[in-house]
């Protein structure tokens, strides 16, 4: 791992991006013509999710997410040396303003989002970005040889990486010293298990259960809840803009939070497709979660 990392991939990144953009075209034609990666998982959630596309339309948003697939590659490998100035150069928030607010008061803010354009530039970026201490909250990698090396870089500019076994203990220690942070949840993950997640019926047209998390701890500590959307302004240049969910979660009815936040992504994802993660097998407990819908579960 210490040789792929740094011994390949390392020196790869210090390439100039539009030389790393040309490997990735080339990675598209190997990946998706050629091996053909989790093609059929691609065409199964595109197909459940937009029933009423034909196929030209969705062999045509295929293409395009492999490309954006190995475009994401690419800009993962450029995150190992990026430099200060340059990732926020690239990856720019559109009205950071909305958050001071919060700071002034010292409120913790939980920032929902998902796996849609780039979002580990915004792991490296997030703590330069915001008044808040940033954390990026997210699920440990089995390899954790890979695990370790790669947070190494992830973390450099400030930003705390949590994994979703520890956020628990980290949160309380952190609400308790009264330390301000913004938690980035990327929450569009499938739940670990259907019975433990929120279930929403129409996700994408099809019924999908939902991590609970955000909700759940915005309503113990009293969180305001944002979401924030990444759109792509051209080749390695990408804009998020901050929209509030709520100020006050504790007020809120059960679900407000994650129905909420499945409606803007989903709204998103209309928008711009490609740009989602549709090589996670997303749906895995779909009988299941349908059979619970069916029944009249919501958690």
């Amino acid at each position: 791992m210490y040789i792929l990392i740094y011994g390949i991939l390392y020196p790869l990144s210090l390439l100039p991006l539009f030389v790393m953009y040309g490997i990735g075209d080339f990675l598209y034609l190997l990946v998706y013509h050629l091996f053909g990666y989790r093609k059929k998982v691609v065409r199964r959630n595109l197909r459940n999710s937009f029933p009423d596309w034909n196929d030209k339309t969705l062999r045509h948003t295929e293409k395009l997410y492999y490309h954006h697939l190995c475009q994401l590659l690419v800009e993962g490998v450029k995150m190992l040396s990026m430099s200060r100035k340059n990732v926020m150069r690239r990856y720019r928030c559109t009205n950071p303003e909305i958050l001071q607010p919060y700071f002034e008061r010292e409120q913790s803010v939980i920032l929902m989002s998902a796996h849609y354009n780039d979002w580990e530039w915004m792991v490296l970026s997030l703590d330069m970005q915001l008044p808040h201490h940033g954390i990026g909250v997210g699920k440990a990698n089995t390899n954790k040889s890979f695990e370790h090396i790669i947070n190494r870089f992830r973390t450099r500019y400030g930003t705390e990486v949590v994994f979703a076994d520890h956020v628990r203990e980290r949160m309380k220690n952190y609400h308790e010293q009264g330390r301000v942070c913004a938690y980035m949840m990327l929450s569009d993950q499938t739940p670990a298990s259907a019975n433990r997640a929120y279930l929403l019926p129409h996700f994408l047209h099809q019924p999908t259960d939902m991590i609970y998390g955000s909700e759940y701890f915005a309503k113990k500590y009293g969180f305001p809840v944002l979401y924030y959307n990444v759109k792509r302004i051209r080749r390695g240049y990408y804009e998020w803009t901050i929209e509030k969910i709520t100020d006050h979660p504790e007020t809120e009815p059960y679900g407000f939070i994650i129905e909420t936040y499945a409606a803007k992504l989903q709204r998103d994802i209309e928008a711009g497709p490609a740009s989602w993660l549709w090589s996670h097998k997303r749906w895995k407990h779909k009988e299941q979660v349908k059979k619970m819908v069916e029944d009249g579960s919501k958690k």
